[in-house]
């Protein structure tokens, strides 16, 4: 009489790494798809495929779908773009081939370079920005304003004046250029902006170190455009 035939055990490894992928996550931590690290989401940018089986970014993290999570780290994106396994990264996580844009880093930027401006007009029209070296300064020292934005092609011993004298806890950031947040606030160009606390604070300066932290490159880890001279809360 032949013996049962066993039924074949997986690997007890390789079943935990199939569905840690697969895992709902929650909390306020997701995983790296390439670092394989668990990092706070606003260090990350959400993707999700969509139905022609390309990558979508998901700034908000309101887009339906299976969310795909990757450091907003421009030196990660770039390394793994090197390697050639940002792909595979990719079409791992999603369980299937997908179509990555070739210039990922490009599109990244210009989302999150149209998404500070956009967030920066609603405070404008709030209530809860201000422009000019006066205005912002005063915001400053009077501590109404706790996160500053600064023009990116500004005079570096301008914007180092105006940040003089500031107290601790203040957040600054350099995302855009002149002439851009000139025409959130309908002028030809602004170097200086001062938000208010609250929560379109904590969304820019969340957004402003995303961007930040794309524009780091490889080499040598500096920064593009944008620096944070001094970390603390902003509002959130």
């Amino acid at each position: 009489m032949q013996a049962p035939r066993r039924r074949r055990r997986r690997n007890t490894a390789e079943t935990i790494e199939d569905t840690t992928d697969d895992a709902a996550e929650t909390g306020p931590y997701r995983r790296c798809i390439v670092t394989r690290e668990r990092l706070p989401k606003e260090r990350m940018i959400r993707f999700v495929v969509g139905p022609d089986r390309a990558v979508v970014p998901d700034l908000t993290a309101t887009l339906p779908g299976r969310g795909i999570w990757l450091s907003a780290s421009g030196d990660v994106i770039e390394r793994a773009r090197a390697q050639g396994g940002l792909g595979r990264a990719f079409a791992r996580a999603a369980r299937g081939s997908v179509l990555v844009p070739p210039d990922l880093p490009v599109v990244l930027e210009t989302a999150l370079v149209r998404r500070i401006s956009e967030l920066l007009g609603l405070a404008r029209r709030a209530g809860q920005a201000v422009a000019g070296f006066d205005k912002a300064r005063e915001w400053l020292r009077t501590g109404r304003g706790t996160l500053i934005l600064q023009a990116s092609d500004g005079s570096a011993d301008e914007r180092a004046r105006f940040r003089s004298g500031a107290r601790e806890g203040i957040s600054v950031f350099a995302p855009l250029p002149a002439a851009v947040l000139g025409r959130v606030f309908g002028r030809d160009h602004v170097v200086h902006v001062a938000i208010a606390p609250g929560r379109l604070n904590g969304r820019l300066g969340m957004e402003a170190g995303r961007l930040e932290e794309l524009r780091r490159k490889a080499a040598g880890g500096k920064t593009g455009t944008c620096e944070q001279m001094r970390t603390g809360p902003t509002g959130r």
